[in-house]
């Protein structure tokens, strides 16, 4: 099997890019400009309405958001390991981290990074108040980790921990950035230094700092 990815650098496809790199499965990427609305050209909008990025082609499946994608692959690719055994408390804990990722901190990201879409007039409030909130978020998680670390599942590495890694490696900009957190600074370098996780970063044209 061959997937197809549809990606920007650095952009929302980066968690399913290093979960395509630890499956091993072989995959095309297909690079959408963003700076030449790309991603709102009538082609790719037949194969992602909203216009967003990233969409996961796989033979005829068609799949966005970010979360779904990773889901889909990690079920196909039991084998890497990048997720609990189903029906398992530690799998319903992966759900748990995956789903407050993408609907919480990602959510939030979005208000943070396009304040005008809540105010014209008002804009730098709203990103001062959602970065108050995601700092109160990495926090939180900060303490999740310090009490049951090294990663999100405790001493079980998992997808989570790679969506986890590209919402920090956006917090670059931030007054407290996600990185000035211990623990969370550990999980990143950790992150960081797997092979997979390299190869992503340079298929995107990466460089570091990482996060």
């Amino acid at each position: 099997m061959s997937y197809k990815l549809y990606y920007y650098p650095g952009n929302a496809n980066l968690t399913p890019h290093m979960v395509l790199e630890e499956i091993g499965a072989p995959y095309e990427l297909v690079l959408l400009d963003r700076s030449k609305n790309a991603h709102k050209a009538s082609e790719y909008l037949k194969l992602n309405p909203h216009g967003r990025i990233p969409t996961l082609v796989d033979g005829d499946l068609v799949l966005y958001e970010t979360a779904a994608i990773c889901l889909h692959l990690i079920d196909r690719h039991p084998k890497a390991g990048l997720a609990p055994e189903l029906g398992s408390a530690e799998r319903a804990q992966f759900y748990k981290w995956m789903i407050y990722l993408t609907n919480t901190v990602q959510a939030e990201m979005i208000v943070y990074f396009y304040p005008e879409r809540w105010s014209e007039t008002a804009s730098a409030d709203v990103k001062r108040h959602a970065e108050a909130h995601l700092d109160g978020m990495f926090d939180q998680i900060e303490k999740d980790l310090a009490a049951a670390g090294p990663y999100l599942l405790g001493n079980r590495f998992s997808a989570a921990d790679l969506f986890l890694t590209m919402l920090s490696r956006w917090s670059r900009g931030f007054t407290r950035p996600a990185r000035t957190r211990p623990a969370l600074a550990r999980l990143l370098e950790r992150v960081a230094a797997r092979p997979a996780v390299q190869r992503a970063f340079a298929g995107e044209g990466i460089t570091a700092p990482f996060y």
